[in-house]
Order: structure tokens, then C-alpha cells, then sequence
């Protein structure tokens, strides 16, 4: 087998694969890191490891992520026709990219998937690139299947991850800013977050040392998301 100018056998390329997406990565070819990933995950068996996941996401969050960018930027300029095309232009790109990802989600990684923590990982990814969908195209689909990946990854989250899972407090932070921005369902956004913060606080004793950098993060977030939302429900209320 030969990709991406390498050959060998499925062990070797799949090696060889992970190390070009780190070159990718280092030299912040972010474009090139997606297309060796989605590589590695048609072209090797089984299922991938830690390092590999965090690679895929690292590619496509980036190169998603300049787009989301670009698009944020020029609602804030001159409304006209020369604008709405470049937009326009940055939409398709950024709904070939997301659809890219879900169809590597939908069709290679969720159905091989048999550990709990991947399959949390996969379906938030699912809700995020949906939600992205969302963000830039406003459909009821992308929507709806947003709401529909983040429920499940929920659901299995909760069964079979700690509170102060790093996986399972990022996926609250993701899905409570769908509830609370683009589905518009505020007051379960604050109970979703509320939630998720509280259940972290009180199992504490649990945190595991090598996330507690990244669980006392994304807790600081949830809580400012929360400060945030009800100062805004509270002066919408004064407002009425």
C-alpha cells in the first residue's frame, strides 16, 4: 500500500501517518494534517488511540476554526454585494470541511467504536460540527442534528464517565453553548451547565492528577457561562 508517498505494510504506514500529521501540525499546515488523518482512519485498521483522536481534532478544529474566524469578522463589516460573496465563498468551504468530519464520524469512526470515553469523544465532535453547521448556514437540520449527537454523547457520559471527566465536563461546556446560542433554549442551557458544575464540585476527591489542569478549566468556563447567561436572563427580566 502506498499513501501520501509512503508504503508498507498497515502497522508501518499507520505510523508513518501519525508522524507526518505532527510535521503538519508543527509547520501549521492544518489543511494537509486533515486530509493525512482522514487518511489514517480509512486506510488503517482498528480503532484509534488517545494521541491519534487528539490529532484528528487538533486538524479539523483548526482549519474550521480560521473559517468560523472569517466569517465572524465580516458580519462586523459593510453589508454589500462583494462582501456577501466572500462570505458566501468562506460558508462552503467551512460546510465541505464540517461535512468531511461527520461523514468520517458517521461512517468510519462512531459505528468501530466500543470504548465509552471514544464514543463520547466522537459524538461531542458530532454536536460541535453540527453546531458549526448551524452557527454559519442557521438550518433547522444542522440544528436538530446538533442536539441529537450532544443527547447521546450526553447519555453515555453520564453512564459511564466521571463528573470530573475532562471529556464529560467539555462536552457540557459544547452543549450547553448550543442550548444557550443557537437552539435558543437558555433556561436548559443554565440547568445543563449548572449541573455539570455541581456534580464536578462535589465528586472533586475523584479528579484524577493528569486532568486536573484541563477539568478545573473547562469548570472555571462552565461557571463563567453561567455568571454570564443569568446576568442576561436577569436583565431581560428587568426589561419585561
Amino acid at each position: 500500500m502506498t499513501v501520501f508517498g509512503i508504503s508498507g505494510k498497515g502497522g508501518e504506514i499507520e505510523e508513518d501517518l501519525v508522524y507526518l500529521a505532527k510535521l503538519a501540525e508543527s509547520a501549521e499546515r492544518f489543511e494537509d494534517m486533515c486530509d493525512i488523518m482522514a487518511t489514517l482512519v480509512k486506510e488503517t485498521p482498528g480503532e484509534l488511540d488517545v494521541e491519534q483522536r487528539n490529532l484528528l481534532s487538533v486538524a479539523f478544529k483548526n482549519v474550521v476554526g480560521s473559517r468560523r474566524a472569517s466569517i465572524r469578522h465580516l458580519l462586523n463589516e459593510v453589508d454589500d454585494a462583494m462582501q456577501d460573496t466572500f462570505k458566501s465563498q468562506i460558508q462552503d468551504e467551512l460546510n465541505e470541511i464540517c461535512n468531511t468530519i461527520i461523514n468520517l464520524l458517521d461512517e468510519e469512526l462512531i459505528p468501530s467504536c466500543k470504548d465509552h470515553e471514544a464514543k463520547v469523544f466522537y459524538k461531542k465532535m458530532g454536536g460541535d460540527y453540527y453546531r458549526y453547521l448551524a452557527e454559519c448556514l442557521d438550518t433547522k437540520h444542522a440544528k436538530d442534528k446538533a442536539k441529537e449527537f450532544y443527547e447521546q454523547a450526553n447519555e453515555i457520559a453520564e453512564e459511564h464517565l466521571e463528573a470530573t471527566h475532562p471529556i464529560r465536563l467539555g462536552l457540557a461546556l459544547n452543549y450547553s453553548v448550543c442550548l444557550y446560542e443557537i437552539i435558543q433554549q437558555k433556561e436548559q442551557a443554565c440547568q445543563l451547565a449548572k449541573k455539570a458544575f455541581d456534580e464536578a464540585i462535589s465528586q472533586l476527591d475523584k479528579l484524577q492528577e493528569a486532568d486536573y489542569k484541563d477539568s478545573t478549566l473547562i469548570m472555571q468556563l462552565l461557571r463563567d457561562n453561567l455568571t454570564l447567561w443569568t446576568a442576561n436572563n436577569d436583565e431581560g427580566d428587568d426589561a419585561n
